[in-house]
């Protein structure tokens, strides 16, 4: 599988009503589609699809951005209410890192670099989310920078996403259980 097949798989053969729905379909298309592949790429065997990066070549970090498509969003729908759906998070962050640093999100559209900087929403580290809302205050990201505003007001207040707590076996304190009867406290 190439890179191309997971960027055209997200932004063209889905809709963005699709990417934050839970869907048993939808969760069974990619468990089919990509769950070897999301067992290669949490292995570390995708390397190639970044290399260009490094080497300063001007692949725009397509590469990279499906590569963290695959540890970041893919992994959510295979592994949906199971713990290992955040088991590749710390190497997307640091993929997607990487990428700022190197520069390449900025030859990126909006919609890419939002999925490219979504690791760093998804880490539980207030200063990972103090560089997050850098990187979400930008033109034509206003709607991922409101969401980034509350995950962050989260870490904050809980040091730590209370929904993942049960899924990872962590005892919720008691100010976290009433959070969770919120609306809207799971996302």
């Amino acid at each position: 599988m190439r890179p191309n097949d997971v960027l055209q798989f997200w932004f063209d053969e889905l809709t963005p009503a699709d990417w934050f729905a839970k869907s048993d379909a939808l969760d069974g298309q990619i468990m089919s589609r990509f769950s070897s592949l999301l067992s290669a790429c949490a292995a570390g065997e995708c390397w190639q699809w970044r290399e260009a990066d490094a080497a300063g070549k001007g692949t725009g970090g397509l590469g990279r951005l499906a590569e963290i498509l695959v540890l970041d969003q893919f992994s959510r729908n295979v592994y949906r209410d199971d713990a290992r759906a955040f088991a590749q998070d710390p190497m997307a962050l640091a993929l997607a890192q990487e990428a700022v640093a190197l520069g390449v999100d900025s030859s990126m559209s909006a919609q890419q670099r939002a999925f490219l900087y979504m690791p760093y929403m998804h880490s539980e580290s207030l200063v990972v989310h103090d560089e997050a809302m850098r990187l979400f205050n930008q033109p034509g990201l206003e709607t991922n920078y409101e969401f980034e505003i509350k995950h962050r007001e989260i870490i904050e207040r809980f040091g730590r996403y209370p929904h993942r707590n049960a899924l990872l076996g962590r005892a919720s304190t008691s100010a976290e259980l009433e959070f969770l009867q919120q609306p809207g406290s799971s996302f």
